[in-house]
């Protein structure tokens, strides 16, 4: 805390927890230990980067005021993470009953006769903090496995080692019998796929046997083509007998 006859400041120094491209903040509490009206006024080097709220005020007697201090959203963090930026707060002796709106920069004026207080703060930056990890801490003996002893004397470590055999054949087993469910389906739609075969190739010899039972009961194409051969060579016989027999009585 840095003390002063009017205000002390605490901290005496703007940390912030540099991240970029993001703003930050950190706060400053005055505190006014005199029975007497104080007036401040915050001013820094680097007024672009940071905003101050309230950046003036008045802090009434045996009371507090908290000002919090925003740096604007960094591109490119500062070589080695030094800070030059600089902050001066000022602070003098107020009328009764002041209030905010009557604070003017004039008050603060050393040449117009004004005894104003003065306390310079640097700007640190520091490392963000560390989400908390998920997992607790243990002690060496909590830790350990083969620290622990069940009731009848044998290790954690002996029981863990059954249960894992006892898991191990159970899933055996259940491998197993997946093969074997496996090994059965294919089986079945084997037996299926045959079946479905032979039912198709007794209808195919049923349509083939009715096919030969329709051609053996009618009169066979090669005795038509006979019929018709004869009955063209005897047309042509008898057509040219007749045309000898007119040409016989012609003469």
């Amino acid at each position: 805390m840095s003390s002063g006859d009017l205000l002390h400041i605490n901290p005496q120094e703007l940390q912030f927890p540099f991240e970029l491209r993001k703003q930050i903040s950190c706060s400053l509490q005055l505190s006014n230990q005199t029975d007497k009206y104080v007036a401040f006024k915050v001013k820094t080097t680097n007024p672009k980067k940071y905003c101050v709220r309230p950046n003036s005020g008045v802090v009434l007697p045996r009371s507090t005021c908290d000002v919090i201090v925003t740096m604007q959203a960094q591109k490119e963090a500062p070589p080695d993470m030094q800070c030059k930026d600089k902050f001066l707060l000022q602070g003098v002796v107020a009328s009764p009953g002041v209030t905010t709106k009557d604070v003017t920069p004039e008050m603060f004026n050393k040449e117009s006769g004004h005894d104003v207080e003065e306390c310079k703060l640097r700007v640190v930056y520091v490392p963000p903090p560390r989400p908390p990890s998920p997992v607790q801490e243990e002690s060496d003996e909590d830790s350990s496995p083969h620290a622990s002893v069940s009731e009848n004397g044998h290790s954690i470590t002996s029981e863990f080692t059954a249960a894992s055999k006892a898991f191990s054949e159970r899933v055996g087993h259940q491998d197993t019998s997946f093969e074997a469910r496996s090994l059965i389906s294919k089986v079945t739609e084997e037996r299926n796929s045959v079946i479905d075969q032979n039912k198709r190739l007794r209808q195919e010899v049923e349509l083939l046997r009715r096919e030969a039972n329709r051609s053996s009961g009618g009169i066979p194409f090669i005795y038509v083509i006979l019929v018709g051969l004869v009955g063209i060579i005897l047309g042509f016989l008898l057509k040219r007998t007749n045309h000898q027999l007119l040409q016989n009585e012609q003469l």
